[in-house]
């Protein structure tokens, strides 16, 4: 029987252990501490025995590979199964280091528990261990989308009682009373009226984020608008569950949409707030040349205050490329035509009041060279079995500044990480999608260009597409308001 695997280090100490049968953690711990003085130097084995259990290990440069067995286990099975556990490891790890090891050890214990079940090795290879560990859970849809629901019903509970206390200060003040206090830190200092604005206010903010401007993307062919997709499926899947009498609580599901509402930056909204926004999409061929641009673009005014409910908008338009401009029908085209100005049609009638309204549209498509924002140069060279290549980036539009830049180089499979030799900015390999990501966090007319090298086996072919994305807090367009 297989006790225990273990990566530890070569002092003893385990970094992720998983046992597979009922063991305390005194004695896991004081086995592998055991371990290293067991060894004799010199020569080479690849197992030890004791008294009571027997160790078989592998070397992984700075850590051992270990599989703690009973004495009368199967040496040559036991061999085998640590060899398919040290294939495993740099799977989950790009360096086999006490750190990466340790950020990963969930990963790891799936996998090991893929190997052995209850002591005994399974009928598993390689590609078979990662189709299981990637595999859709049942149960972890339920319980993600239980949860969503049961955060839905919690705002809009919210809400109403928001809705239930503006009420009660309303009549209570149509009443000429005192409004009705309520509990909890001091609420005798605090009027109740003031708390339930308050209430109310953080509610209503909370629900609708404001979101930062212009994330200006140009990549390739993308699938990003399926964001939504997953979600109605979840949604039906709960509801059937519902008519089929199940009881049912809900998910905090939608992670990366709730990850954005927690990072957008406060925005400093006034009575009277616009939203500049544009998005850039493009595709140019391999040996350069660009295939299609498309830019949209968009003005939201947002009104809160009643007061400035028939203001006009002066736009500054200093664009030279020739973007077409479209107005909301219910604005006055000839005053804009005229004087550069975003009114309404009818004079007597007022924008929507608390809610975001499109009032100006622009759209360039070309295949202008010369209007390509960020330049790409990927050049792979073959030199023997391995193709070596260089990528570097240069900024054309010098007036834009553009953050979280990523661009995405897909890699041959089962080859291994790449060897980086020259890198401006950082890089993150995934083993997994095979894709190497090179990062830069800023690129600006002080810093427009820069290169990467990096060496790996494959053919030119295999690092196309190459995809680039980025955010920017200057619009590409000079339309201002």
């Amino acid at each position: 029987v297989l006790l225990a695997a273990a990566v530890c280090t070569k002092a003893g100490k385990a970094i992720v252990s998983r046992q597979f049968v009922e063991m305390t953690r005194t004695r896991i711990e004081g086995l592998l501490a055991a371990f290293p003085k067991l060894m004799n130097t010199g020569k080479q084995h690849t197992f030890v025995e004791t008294e009571s259990v027997r160790y078989v290990y592998q070397p992984m440069e700075k850590l051992y590979m270990v599989l703690i067995t009973t004495k009368n286990s199967n040496i040559l099975e036991d061999l085998e199964t640590l060899r398919l556990f040290s294939r495993v490891i740099p799977e989950y790890c790009r360096a086999l280091e006490e750190n990466e090891i340790s950020e990963h050890c969930f990963d790891l214990i799936f996998a090991f528990d893929e190997i052995v079940a209850l002591g005994y090795r399974e009928n598993v290879n390689l590609a078979q261990i990662r189709t299981f560990t990637e595999m859709e859970s049942h149960e972890e849809k339920v319980f993600r989308a239980v949860r969503e629901t049961q955060e839905r019903e919690a705002k809009a509970e919210m809400r109403r009682k928001a809705k239930e206390l503006q009420q009660a200060r309303r009549d209570a003040e149509r009443q000429g009373k005192k409004a009705p206090g309520f509990g909890g830190f001091g609420s005798s200092a605090v009027s109740g009226g003031t708390t339930a604005a308050m209430i109310t206010e953080t509610i209503i903010e909370t629900e609708k984020p404001k979101v930062a401007p212009a994330p200006a993307r140009p990549s390739g062919p993308s699938k990003a608008l399926k964001l939504g997709a997953k979600g109605k499926e979840v949604d039906n899947f709960v509801d059937k569950l519902k008519l089929e009498g199940e009881n049912i609580m809900t998910s905090v599901g939608k992670r990366s949409m709730e990850a954005a509402k927690v990072l957008a930056p406060p925005v400093n909204t006034e009575s009277v707030h616009m939203k500049i926004e544009e998005k850039i999409s493009l595709t140019c061929g391999r040996d350069g040349g660009l295939q299609n641009m498309e830019l949209h673009g968009m003005i939201m005014l947002h009104i809160s205050d009643e007061k400035f409910a028939r203001i006009r908008l002066h736009v500054e338009n200093e664009d030279k490329r020739g973007v077409q401009l479209q107005t909301h029908p219910n604005v006055d085209k000839k005053l804009f035509t005229a004087e550069s100005q975003i009114g309404l049609k009818n004079p007597e009638k007022s924008f929507p009041i608390n809610s975001d309204v499109g009032v100006l549209k622009w759209r360039l498509q070309t295949t202008e060279e010369s209007f390509i924002p960020l330049t790409i140069n990927c050049w792979p060279s073959e030199s023997g079995s391995n193709c070596d290549v260089n990528i570097e980036y240069e900024l054309q539009e010098e007036s834009l500044e553009l953050n979280d830049v990523v661009i995405t180089i897909p890699l041959p499979s089962g080859v291994g990480a790449p060897v980086i030799g020259e890198i401006d900015g950082e890089y993150r390999h995934d083993s997994r999608r095979n894709l190497l990501e090179w990062c830069l966090p800023v690129i600006d007319a002080k810093a427009k260009s820069g290169s990467l090298e990096f060496s790996i086996a494959g053919q030119p072919s295999d690092f196309f597409p190459v995809q680039v994305s980025f955010v920017s807090k200057k619009n590409y367009c000079n339309i201002q308001v």
